[in-house]
Formats: structure tokens, sequence, C-alpha cells
């Protein structure tokens, strides 16, 4: 069994591990199934809304395929939940990310 279905086995069992959902995300993006990817990043995000590396990876992976506005606006949510919990490395980052893609 590859990564993916092992990873999709575990989300058929529990649809809201978050650790599982995001690396099915992380694993289609690698895969450069990007939309597919997106879309698992938002289902990671709208279950738990908490999860800060999720904002920063669908952030890139938006960046990657030239949609700019939307990976700023997933900079900001990912912020501002970095800054609720106390994350300063996650903050750093992705302030450093979106002060580039603002420029």
């Amino acid at each position: 069994m590859d990564k993916l279905a092992g990873l999709r086995e575990i989300l058929t069992l529990d649809p809201k591990n978050s650790f599982a959902r995001y690396g099915v995300a992380m694993e289609l993006a690698g895969r450069g199934e990007t939309e597919a990817a997106l879309s698992e990043f938002d289902a990671l995000l709208e279950n738990d809304p908490e999860y800060t590396v999720g904002y920063f990876m669908a952030a890139q992976t938006l960046e990657r395929i030239g949609r700019r506005t939307e990976a700023i606006k997933r900079l900001k949510a990912g912020i501002a939940c970095a800054a609720r919990n106390g994350n300063a490395h996650a903050l750093n980052e992705m302030s450093e990310m979106l002060e580039g893609l603002e420029r």
C-alpha cells in the first residue's frame, strides 16, 4: 500500500484526523495534483482551523500555481492562527512569505 492509500484509509476510519488529512494534502501536492491538494487543505482547515501549518502549506501551493491573492488571504488567516496559538516560528515564516507576496 502506498503512502496516500494508507492515509486515505485512516481518513475512512476517522474523517477528522488532521494529521492524516494534512498528509493527504501534502502527498497530493507533491504529486502535482494541486486542485485535489487544495481541496484537502480546505477540508483540513474547515475541520481544524487551528492547524497552523495547513495555512502555510496551502498558501505555498496557491502561490506555486499563480493564485497570489488567495495565497495572501490564506497567509493572513494563518498568521492570525499562529498568533492565537503562540507559534512564533510559523508566524515568522508566514509573515516573511506574506511580505514577499505583497511587494
